[in-house]
């Protein structure tokens, strides 16, 4: 009896030891015997392999010899499924995941489909209430549209999200409003290595240099998510205009927006200033 229960000790030790080395090894840091869960490192930046199988929320990538599992967000899922069995480059980030109610932590690798990408998720997981998987879940439209919707304070558009509730949307805008507007000017269109982006580029040249598919023209207008239509780059534009006039941001950014929602019409930064020094009791 003494000799199984202290092999028994020495079972769960060696296992324990085990699970604290492949830990470390791979990325989850212990702080006093325990990981620091959810914290984002780019200790594998990248990886390129064969797509071999897409779940909901991950992806198999096959490596050489070796099969890498990486969780991915939810607006990626079904572009993904498209491109099994071809070669792709995703961007990663590590965290470490609990398990057993935090008595142990495993690593994590998150793909994305473009360094932006991951930069922007980095930006949303930093917003309190906001964690890896709960980012993952909600993130179910291209990452600009999110951003852009930070950026005009889309709450709507932002609700929308699953878990996302407005208490945390407003959280989002107040804290990210000034940091994502470069990722909004990338709304014009999806991820250029994503293959069913190649829609929205074929409607796009329709209205240029394709004058021959005039019938897949009408889906352009439709293509912002919220009122306005002119470009998430136009209003960035007004706003520095504003701000060089001597508003400060937050004021040239309210401005903005009560001009859109009186003249959502515009579409040039120009007008938008105009209209927005209008609102200030300037003459055009």
């Amino acid at each position: 009896m003494l000799s199984a229960a202290r092999t028994a000790r020495s079972v769960q030790t060696g296992k324990r030891i085990a699970d604290e080395a492949v830990g470390t090894h791979l990325g989850c840091v212990r702080f006093e015997g325990r990981a620091k869960a959810d914290t984002l490192a780019a200790m594998i930046s990248r990886i390129e392999g064969i797509l071999e199988r897409v779940d909901e929320d991950r992806v198999l990538l096959a490596v050489g010899a070796l099969g890498y599992e990486v969780s991915i967000p939810a607006a990626d899922v079904q572009r993904l499924q498209e491109r099994v069995g071809e070669a792709v480059v995703l961007f990663t980030l590590h965290y470490c995941e609990s398990q057993g109610q935090g008595s142990s932590f495993w690593p994590r690798l998150i793909g994305f489909q473009t360094e932006a990408d991951r930069e922007f998720f980095e930006l949303i997981t930093s917003v309190k209430g906001i964690g890896v998987r709960r980012a993952l879940r909600a993130l179910t439209i291209p990452f600009p549209r999110v951003a852009e919707a930070i950026v005009r304070k889309d709450l709507g558009t932002l609700v929308a999200l699953p878990e996302i509730g407005r208490k945390t949307a407003e959280t989002m805008v107040l804290e990210l409003r000034d940091k994502v507007e470069r990722h909004a000017m990338r709304s014009g269109g999806a991820p250029t290595a994503v293959p069913t982006a190649a829609p929205r580029t074929r409607t796009t040249a329709s209205k240029g240099t394709r004058s021959g598919t005039a019938a897949s023209t009408p889906p352009v207008p439709a293509q912002p998510t919220s009122g306005p239509t002119i470009s998430a780059s136009a209003v960035l534009d007004a706003v520095q205009v504003l701000v060089q006039l001597g508003e400060n941001r937050l004021d040239a950014r309210t401005l903005i927006d009560s001009a859109l929602e009186r003249e959502p019409e515009i579409s040039s930064a120009d007008a938008l200033v105009a209209a927005a020094l209008s609102l200030k009791g300037v003459a055009r």
